[in-house]
């Protein structure tokens, strides 16, 4: 477990707290939900995980999910006779609809394992709201970016592994409820004062994966939807301003990932 430098009582807490089986890493600067991620991960794979389970700290597992994962990934692997670079769980809302940001992107023949025999489909992309890595994917590929801070972060590295990989998986039957308040994607009609720092941070990383992986095309359209949102949302100039320099900015912005180390304490 990541302590993100919290101010809420949870490092207290968690001094108090007494289980054989927990690690908790505390920090003392707040690096954001991908420098979570990436410390997250590496502590695991230097304990020799052979599998890592990264979720959100508002994420509640039904039970069996991470069963149900190990399970999903394991016959996908072998029904694809191929690697499978992750397995991400069902996010649903507290109401149990369907929680609208965690949906994963589906790759071109996403019935492909399911066709074969498996109970999954197959996903390029997802969230980390609940999703399994094997440990050699962060062997070979490195870490989440930490310099994305929030948002994107969790794209990318999926990205990243379906690119060199083929796509993962999602299991059905590995349920997590997401406690985000209001169940609502993305939507850029929406920034606002309170929101502009996230949306900032979002599309400078989007722009930026666009930019140096997809090429210009891509970031062009991205930036075109972005402007063309907040238009229709009436959102004010100057957050309209703020957005568009974050945009340029990810033509720039572009970090290198940070690889784990063999390390047993």
């Amino acid at each position: 477990m990541v302590d993100n430098n919290s101010t809420d009582g949870t490092r207290e807490f968690l001094a108090d707290y007494e289980d054989a089986e927990l690690e908790v890493v505390t920090l003392d600067q707040n690096l954001g939900g991908a420098g979570g991620f990436e410390i997250g991960m590496e502590r695991a794979y230097e304990l020799g995980a052979d599998f890592v389970w990264v979720m959100d700290d508002d994420c509640y597992p039904e039970e069996g999910a991470l069963k149900q994962l190990l399970s999903d990934h394991a016959e996908a692997r072998n029904t694809l006779d191929r690697d499978v670079p992750f397995a991400c769980s069902l996010v649903k809302f507290i109401d149990g609809s369907l929680c609208e940001m965690n949906n994963p992107v589906t790759s071109w023949d996403w019935p492909r394992a399911f066709v074969m025999g498996a109970s999954t489909f197959l996903v390029c992309e997802c969230t980390f709201v609940s999703v399994l890595f094997p440990r050699h994917v962060l062997r070979e590929h490195g870490l989440p970016l930490r310099e994305y801070f929030i948002w994107y972060d969790d794209k990318e590295y999926t990205k990243r592994l379906s690119a060199a990989h083929g796509p993962g998986v999602i299991s059905l039957e590995s349920e997590v409820i997401h406690d985000m308040g209001v169940n609502a994607g993305v939507n850029y009609r929406q920034v606002n004062d309170t929101n502009i720092w996230k949306f900032e941070k979002g599309a400078r990383n989007q722009a930026s994966y666009r930019y140096h992986r997809e090429g210009g095309m891509s970031y062009l359209n991205y930036f075109r939807r972005v402007v063309v949102q907040m238009r229709q949302g009436k959102v004010s100039k100057p957050l309209r301003r703020r957005m568009i320099r974050a945009l340029l900015r990810g033509r720039t912005f572009n970090p290198s990932p940070r690889f784990p180390t063999e390390r047993t304490q």
